[in-house]
């Protein structure tokens, strides 16, 4: 028993369909969903997802509801526009932003919903699509311990670690800064990579060598051997314009606190690269193709 007699979700991309599934087949509760693309809500007829009209239907007769949303401006759109989900938030209920978003957006809707007698947390995933399919996502939450009690046997039905980081914001702060260094690592191979090939050693000893040593991690054997070694970077997937974003993120998390973070600009501007050269909604490891040209065109 999961506490919830009906969740709505929000959001059934890339991450959201899988999640929206897992919760469906494994919590044994109404799920009725919302998404601007129709293609997913019949897929997850087949789970019995039940299809709602729009996001502020999908919430009104939810006591549960989650998003998984693109970036915070769609979360702010639908969260509080003025027909958004705080217009019609009723006590007692909860509201879960499973997308990344800023810090300070979080805080401003959990607000904006306490004065409705509602509750909130922010609890954006890592890993890939594959771990949100398998339910074995990386979870990490910011809210109060009597709602991170209260929503973590749903947060399970998707991931295997459900972290409580904190207070409403401070899962959106472990996740950013997952990224942050998930795309300096990133950056880092695909370096590695083109000092290589233009060394004359393989690209893919030197990548298997690597996970023998110091230099091993999880970037390193998904990111790197799957994606930048095969040149495998397909679209629905991670993009670069995502990871942008995220990384944009973290850039004013450094600002605020006067804080220099050199290899995020990198990363910002490798991504920026990619994104100019058409690459934006590719598999955001895509970067690589920005070392590599130099190389190749010359």
């Amino acid at each position: 028993m999961t506490g919830f007699s009906r969740i709505g979700f929000i959001g059934l991309g890339v991450m959201g369909e899988p999640m929206c599934r897992n919760i469906a087949v494994k919590s044994g509760t109404e799920v009725v969903a919302f998404d601007l693309d129709p293609a997913p809500l019949r897929r997850l007829a087949t789970a019995g997802v039940k299809a709602a009209s729009s996001a502020r239907t999908a919430a009104d007769g939810a006591d549960l509801v989650l998003m998984s949303l693109p970036s915070g401006k769609q979360v702010e759109a639908v969260s509080l526009g003025p027909t958004g989900l705080v217009a019609g938030a009723r006590a007692g209920q909860t509201f879960v932003d499973l997308g990344t978003s800023p810090p300070a957006l979080a805080r401003t809707i959990a607000q904006a919903l306490s004065e409705k007698g509602a509750l909130f947390a922010d609890a954006p995933v890592a890993r890939t699509r594959q771990a949100a399919e398998e339910g074995t996502l990386s979870i990490m939450v910011g809210a109060e311990p009597n709602v991170f009690a209260r929503i973590r046997p749903i947060l399970a039905c998707c991931g295997s670690e459900v972290t409580h980081c904190g207070g409403i914001g401070a899962g959106q702060v472990v996740k950013i800064l997952n990224n942050m260094v998930l795309s300096e690592t990133v950056v880092a191979l695909a370096e590695a990579a083109a000092i290589a090939e233009a060394q004359g050693v393989d690209r893919k000893l030197l990548f298997e060598t690597l996970t023998k040593g110091s230099a091993d991690s999880f970037a390193l054997r998904n990111h790197g051997l799957k994606a930048i070694i095969p040149g495998v970077f397909p679209e629905r997937a991670f993009s670069a314009s995502y990871m942008l974003k995220d990384v944009a993120y973290a850039l004013e998390m450094a600002a605020e606190g006067k804080v220099t973070a050199t290899g995020a600009e990198t990363a910002r501007d490798l991504m920026q690269q990619a994104i100019a050269a058409g690459d934006g909604d590719a598999y955001w490891p895509v970067i690589a193709r920005v070392l590599a040209r130099p190389a190749t065109s010359s």
